[in-house]
């Protein structure tokens, strides 16, 4: 990636823009398209699906990846990854009567997804099309379109879409199973995101300096934002991120890490904190530069973070925090985040 032969501001970016407009479009969604949500978790209720399959890639699988553990910690039923090669290559079909299939992806124009998506409602699933683009050719293939609300986004590196597919996701989901706690967390959210986006994680950034890569650690619905970090560091900062799951790195990939190591580690208020939180500390033990999102931490330095009430909103709090940090990161960098190297908005692959 070449670095820009400018400095960008912090106010100039078009990544910068976005992230702070992500409260406001996440309001947006949770009220005027509360009702469209609405009747989407209602048909979803009304098929009762056995398995529910998703369709996405990079950040939008990240918010499938997230929607995974949200769906399975909250309605009992497993979700499933399927990888669009398996229509667009392969030319497989799929048998998924009493399914349903959620369909992610910004622009709605990729391939490989649009034809997944059409071999699922193919094979009996009910499918949604979760889509910043309501007229796109993935809203066409599928038999109910949730619009995302997010409003053009500019920057590459995609952040308010992100958050607003996750949203969108909880809010079918809450609907679905009739989760008052959740529909109300999701409403209280975009207070929640101004204080995150206030959040100063500039010290994380002074350890990373002089590195050439990097662990993010999360567990249950926050590691897909550890995944979704992981790419940013990549996409924004040309830095090697790699994410894992606070448990797995334990099982051989915690050999990398010596003496000065940077890890953060995104722990939320939910069942899994304590043992992030754990796993952090035994780092920092060990030499590493730990950065944690916890109060629970004595040995791990402590990163501010906005906390929620709601353990299903609690990860878009810190990958919301996660995004103010890396815009500013990529700058000291001397990256333009707006502009990463061999990187379109729109990829369409197949």
């Amino acid at each position: 990636m070449k670095k820009e032969e400018h400095v960008v501001s912090q106010t100039s970016t078009f990544m910068r823009r976005e992230i702070e407009e992500i409260p406001a479009v996440v309001a947006r969604l949770v009220g005027e398209g509360g009702a469209r949500l609405e009747a989407a978790g209602r048909r979803l209720a009304a098929l009762d699906p056995a398995l529910v399959a998703t369709v996405a890639r990079g950040s939008s699988d990240h918010a499938a990846f997230f929607l995974k553990y949200a769906i399975e910690l909250t309605a009992g039923i497993p979700v499933a990854s399927l990888g669009p090669s398996i229509a667009s290559v392969y030319g497989a079909k799929l048998k998924l009567a009493h399914a349903a299939c959620l369909s992610i992806s910004q622009s709605g124009k990729s391939p490989d997804i649009v034809e997944m998506a059409k071999v699922a409602r193919a094979g009996g699933a009910l499918s949604f099309a979760m889509t910043n683009t309501a007229s796109s050719p993935l809203a066409e293939a599928a038999d109910e379109t949730i619009d995302i609300l997010a409003g053009e986004e500019v920057a590459v590196a995609a952040t308010k879409t992100f958050v607003t597919s996750a949203v969108a996701g909880l809010g079918l989901l809450a609907y679905w199973q009739g989760d008052q706690a959740l529909i109300s967390a999701l409403r209280d959210l975009p207070e929640k995101l101004e204080a995150a986006i206030a959040c100063d994680w500039s010290a994380l950034g002074e350890a990373v300096d002089g590195h050439d890569s990097l662990f993010i650690l999360g567990r249950g619905p926050s590691m897909a934002m550890a995944n979704e970090a992981a790419l940013k560091f990549k996409e924004t900062s040309s830095l090697h991120a790699e994410a894992y799951s606070a448990a797995e790195l334990m099982h051989g990939p915690v050999s990398l890490v010596g003496q000065g190591f940077p890890v953060l580690v995104l722990a939320a208020r939910d069942a899994a904190q304590q043992s992030a939180v754990d796993t952090a500390e035994t780092l920092a033990e060990r030499g590493a530069a730990v950065f944690v999102t916890s109060d629970g931490a004595s040995k791990a330095r402590r990163l501010p973070f906005a906390a929620t009430g709601h353990p299903l909103t609690e990860p878009l709090s810190l990958i919301t925090s996660f995004y103010g940090f890396i815009e500013a990161y990529a700058r000291h960098r001397g990256f333009n985040p707006d502009k990463p190297q061999n990187l379109k908005k729109v990829t369409e692959t197949r």
